[in-house]
């Protein structure tokens, strides 16, 4: 069994020890295929490999020959998170939108609490990661992202009181919030140009709602030019629709170790693909140079740039004050 870790560097094994509790390797397996057997009543074999990130592990195992994926997280603040999750990713599967439905344990839940955790089991959906470089995906992307809000703005689940559904603040505060922190990764020049456009931009936008919140190559699968998987709901929110289009475009490209920006024309590809299904108003249109502009800004890191965050920022800002 293969013991990984995903985002993180590290010794994978000494993360298995501390973080999740496990001896070793073995420990592990033991773990998970006796939680499956009982929850769910479905005897697998030893998970091939198991990927850590964070608080959450991943554990890849076969049923005969049904290849399914064991997701556990060891952090009690996500617990709540990740049943809603887990419930919403439900709904849209039973909707026939390309999730990776949880399968439900023998009493009917889709999430449960095993010692200390919070675990799921899903099925392995078939393909192969969002190659930004084929415009016909990147199209398709967009057209999913689409159909996913469009599912989204009607479901039960959108009125709930749970916390993960707090509204955050005013999409012009939030930005405003972060031109008053001064960022040191942008310049004085660059900053001057969002405000200018953000004095500009329109009210009247159409209501949050719920977003997926991660919508980027490492969480869409396709085959062929198809999206047959949209993955990890973990990070859903309210959230206006233009702004998750806006920043799932400047993040498009990124994978698990490969951070880089996507070109202005991929972007549009994306947008295109997007109102090809579900139009925006002339409020979003309006919106959108400006998140695309502030998301650009925002994810220059702060130390080494290797993959050119830097020099995309500075493109986008060129495109902006043409």
């Amino acid at each position: 069994m293969k013991i990984e870790l995903l985002w993180e560097q590290g010794d994978p094994n000494e993360v298995l020890r501390t973080r999740f509790g496990f001896a070793g390797a073995e420990s592990a397996r033991d773990w998970v295929t006796a939680a499956v057997a009982r929850r769910w009543g479905v005897h697998v074999e030893s998970p091939d490999r198991v990927v850590m990130s964070g608080g959450n592990a991943l554990a890849w195992v076969r049923s005969g020959d049904e290849l399914l994926l064991v997701k556990w997280s060891v952090a009690p603040e996500r617990f709540e998170r990740l049943a809603f999750a887990a419930h919403l990713t439900a709904w849209l599967g039973a909707q026939g939108l390309p999730v990776s439905a949880p399968l439900p344990t023998l009493a009917g839940a889709v999430q449960v609490r095993n010692g200390g955790t919070s675990m799921g089991l899903q099925r392995v959906i078939e393909g192969d990661h969002l190659d930004v470089g084929d415009a016909d995906q990147v199209a398709a992307a967009g057209a999913t992202l689409a159909r996913l809000h469009d599912a989204l703005r009607s479901c039960p689940l959108h009125d709930s009181d749970h916390e993960v559904l707090a509204p955050p603040s005013p999409l012009r505060q939030q930005v405003s919030d972060w031109l008053a922190s001064e960022p040191s990764t942008s310049s004085p020049h660059a900053r001057d140009v969002v405000e200018r456009m953000l004095e500009r931009a329109p009210e009247g936008l159409p209501p949050m709602q719920i977003v997926h919140g991660d919508y980027r190559a490492s969480n869409i699968l396709r085959a062929g030019s198809e999206v047959v998987g949209v993955l990890d709901f973990e990070e859903l929110r309210l959230d206006h629709r233009v702004g998750e289009i806006a920043r799932s475009a400047v993040l498009l490209g990124t994978l698990f170790r490969d951070w880089g920006p996507v070109s202005a024309s991929v972007r549009q590809q994306f947008l295109d693909g997007y109102q090809a299904v579900q139009p925006l108003t002339d409020e979003e249109l309006r919106w959108w140079p400006v998140l695309v502009l502030w998301y650009s800004l925002a994810f220059v890191p702060s130390d080494d740039d290797p993959n050119g965050w830097g020099r995309a920022a500075v493109e986008q800002l060129g495109h902006s004050t043409r």
